[in-house]
C-alpha cells in the first residue's frame, strides 16, 4: 500500500477541534489525490496554516519505590568507528543543522505536557536531564497526532505528547522543547529505573526521557504486528535529530530504545517494523557509534 505522506488537517477553532474529538488518535484523511493532478500540500505547508534508579533518600525522607522486574534493554546498535559514505555523511550533517536551527513547530495544549521534576513524589532529588530517547509511531497520520496534542485533555489518562514528530516525507515537527516533560510513556521503566512523580499512579521514564514518534504508513493503521515500514527520509531525519540530542545531552547510543521496551504493561509494540540497520548506518556515518 502507498506509504507516501498524508496531508495534515488542522481544526482552527475550538469547535472544530471538539468535532474532531478528544478520543485519542483520529483517523487520518484517506481521501484520494486531488483531481486535476494537483499535488497535495506538504506537511510544512500545512503547518503554516496553523499558526532514572531511584535517588538515595535524604535523611528523614521515604525512599521512592523501584519499578517491577522488567527485561533489561539490549541495544541493537553496535559500536563502530568504520568510515562510511562521505556523501551521506555530508548530507546528514547538513540536515542535522537544519533540524537544530529551523524545525517546524506547533504549540500544543498545556494539559498534554508538564515541567520536569527536580524531586520525586517523596521529596528526594532526581536528575531531570534527558538521558534516554524513546522511539514511537503515530499509528494514524501525523495530523491526527497533532490534533490530539492541541486538544485540551483535563483527565490524566487522556493526556499524551511527544517531543518531536517525523512525517513520512522526513518533515520534522518540534512539539515540545526538550526541557519539557512529554507524556509519552506512562507506566514505564528503563533498565531498572523510573521516577515516581505521583505516588498514586507509580513511576515512568518521562522525567528523564525524550520522545520521538514516526508517522506510520497507511498500511499500519491497525493493531497488526507489522507494516511496510518507514521511509528513507524518516530514517535520515531521525538520525539528524538524534545527532543534535546526543551532542547536547548525556545520551549514549545504548540509551536509544523503543516504547515497547520501556512499557511495563506489555501493551505497546511500537515502533513496529523499525529497521535498526537503517539507523545504525546513519549514526555510524555521523561518527556517533564510535563509543557505545
Amino acid at each position: 500500500m502507498n506509504s507516501s505522506p498524508r496531508p495534515l488537517w488542522f481544526a482552527l477553532g475550538a469547535g472544530a477541534m471538539l468535532a474532531l474529538g478528544g478520543l485519542g488518535w483520529l483517523a487520518r484523511d484517506l481521501s484520494a489525490q486531488p483531481s486535476g493532478g494537483q499535488k497535495r500540500p506538504s506537511l510544512l505547508e500545512l503547518l503554516q496554516e496553523v499558526r532514572q534508579a531511584p535517588a538515595a533518600p535524604e535523611p528523614g525522607r521515604r525512599a521512592a519505590p523501584g519499578p517491577p522486574a522488567h527485561r533489561p534493554w539490549q541495544s541493537p546498535l553496535r559500536a563502530s568507528c568504520a568510515p562510511g559514505d562521505p556523501a551521506q555523511r555530508l548530507r546528514l550533517q547538513q540536515l542535522a543543522e537544519r533540524v537544530k536551527t529551523s524545525p517546524a513547530r506547533v504549540q500544543i495544549h498545556p494539559t498534554n505536557f508538564g515541567e520536569r521534576f527536580n524531586r520525586d513524589a517523596y521529596g528526594n532529588p532526581v536528575d531531570p536531564t534527558p538521558q534516554l530517547v524513546v522511539l514511537h509511531e503515530t499509528v494514524y497520520g501525523i495530523g491526527s497526532a497533532i490534533n490530539t496534542f492541541v486538544t485540551p485533555h483535563p483527565r490524566d489518562e487522556d493526556q499524551v505528547s511527544y517531543h518531536t514528530l517525523i512525517g513520512g516525507d522526513g518533515s520534522v515537527v518540534q512539539v515540545l522543547d526538550p526541557s519539557k516533560r512529554a507524556f509519552g510513556a506512562g507506566n514505564s521503566a528503563f533498565n531498572g529505573r523510573w521516577v515516581v512523580t505521583n505516588a498514586k499512579v507509580g513511576g515512568s521514564i518521562n522525567n528523564f526521557a525524550l520522545h520521538i514518534s514516526l508517522e506510520t504508513p497507511l498500511d499500519g493503521e491497525d493493531d497488526g504486528q507489522a507494516h511496510s515500514g518507514y521511509t528513507s527520509a524518516q530514517y535520515d531525519a531521525l538520525a539528524a535529530l538524534l545527532a543534535g540530542w546526543m551532542q547536547r545531552f548525556p545520551i549514549p547510543p545504548s540509551n536509544i530504545t523503543t516504547h515497547r521496551a520501556v512499557d511495563l504493561g506489555g501493551e505497546r509494540a511500537d515502533p513496529r517494523s523499525f529497521r535498526w540497520s537503517e539507523l545504525q548506518t546513519r549514526l555510524q556515518n555521523l561518527g556517533l557509534l564510535c563509543k557505545n
